[in-house]
């Protein structure tokens, strides 16, 4: 099976780093290849040292329409089984460049679905009939949670076309190892026993890092550990000044990249050096760092996480919902440091997003959705004879 995904682009971000670590364990019978409509980024280069075919499409903007054909030729050449899009942008110009090119296996996995905004961006009545008219010529939509599933039906989309499929993660990476905590807070310049409160995430309004640097001024002695990087980086350092905490405050970009003093350490690495990992997004489609974070054994205080949230209770043991002001989250971090820094067992939630699993979803709902796109260009429903 010949399948092509394509993305909005291939930056450090949750739903690109998913991608690359899907297309690793999908089965050698699924030939995978990769399309970006714009920043090849770092993500194309582990791609690409993986063995997998990237191409830069190389899209100006959201209204290049020149893509559109550019796109459905490559499609065209490829001679490709499925079509699988990942991201807002992505998804309404693959749909519609299959078509063109005469792919009717159509997937789209939607990563980043809010009530309020789609992508960090605010939802608008445009935006979201345009995504309707074009989920329309695909055969299945991924929601990468319940929670997704649920508002992808709020906008309209039929019951029949979702798909339940969670992002995954690699439970084993992720695994504490003192040694690595030692040398990545040697790295960072964190202190030995310093109390280190973690993030992750784009450095933008929604994320509310904000929330957590003014919460730090609450928490003498802690330090604060964000990895990744975004448009707010500045105003957050201006931030930490103002609230005297800039000392503290350690933003390192993102992990596995260059801050330009050299390589930082890795995700596993980064959670290795913190004592406690905070979310105090507004909200999330899944919360794929948080999962992260409990497989490392660490404590979670979160405000919005699907992926915790939509499990049975007592799945996830070490983390904790809170409330989404300074105040709540002051006197969450009380307790956990008057608790001492410990590492947790990791709970049985994690192993109900390994990647394998998910995997697994994916290649049964290609074969599905394959017979699905084979019976609807015939007219014959599924185990009807023509």
């Amino acid at each position: 099976m010949r399948v092509l995904h394509v993305i909005t682009g291939l930056g450090i971000g949750g739903a690109e780093q998913q991608l690359r670590l899907l297309v690793r364990h999908l089965p050698a019978s699924c030939e995978s290849e990769v399309i970006t409509l714009t920043n090849p980024g770092p993500v194309a280069d582990a791609l690409r040292a993986d063995g997998v075919r990237v191409t830069h499409l190389g899209m100006t903007g959201n209204r290049d329409l020149s893509a559109l054909p550019r796109l459905a030729r490559q499609i065209r050449a490829g001679r490709y089984d499925v079509v699988h899009t990942h991201l807002y942008r992505a998804c309404v110009y693959g749909r519609l460049a299959a078509r063109l090119a005469g792919v009717r296996t159509v997937v789209a996995t939607e990563h980043s679905l809010g009530d309020s905004q789609i992508e960090g961006r605010p939802l608008t009545r445009g935006t979201r009939a345009l995504y309707r008219a074009t989920e329309r010529l695909g055969v299945a939509t991924v929601a990468v949670s319940a929670t997704v599933a649920r508002r992808l039906r709020e906008w309209g989309v039929p019951d029949p076309r979702i798909h339940l499929v969670p992002n995954g993660i690699d439970p084993a990476r992720f695994r504490f190892d003192p040694a690595v905590r030692a040398a990545a807070r040697a790295q960072l310049g964190l202190p030995e026993r310093a109390f280190v409160v973690g993030g992750v995430g784009r450095l933008v309004p929604g994320k509310n890092f904000d929330t957590v640097i003014r919460a730090l001024a609450g928490v003498p002695d802690a330090h604060l550990l964000v990895a990744g990087t975004g448009p707010e980086h500045d105003a957050l350092l201006r931030l930490a000044r103002s609230t005297g905490v800039a000392p503290r405050v350690h933003l390192v970009g993102a992990a596995g990249g260059d801050d330009g003093s050299g390589v930082m350490p890795d995700m596993p690495a980064l959670l290795a050096a913190m004592d406690v990992f905070v979310s105090a997004s507004r909200e999330e489609s899944f919360g794929l760092a948080m999962v992260e974070a409990l497989a490392a054994g660490l404590p979670v205080l979160h405000t919005a996480c699907p992926a915790i949230e939509d499990l049975p209770p007592d799945s996830a043991p070490g983390a904790r919902r809170i409330g989404t002001g300074p105040r709540d989250l002051v006197s969450a971090l009380h307790a956990q440091q008057g608790a001492g820094v410990r590492r947790l067992p990791v709970p049985a939630a994690v192993d109900s997003y390994h990647i394998a699993h998910t995997a697994d979803r994916v290649m049964r709902l290609y074969a599905t959705a394959t017979t699905s796109a084979s019976a609807s260009a015939t007219g014959v429903g599924p185990g009807q004879k023509k």
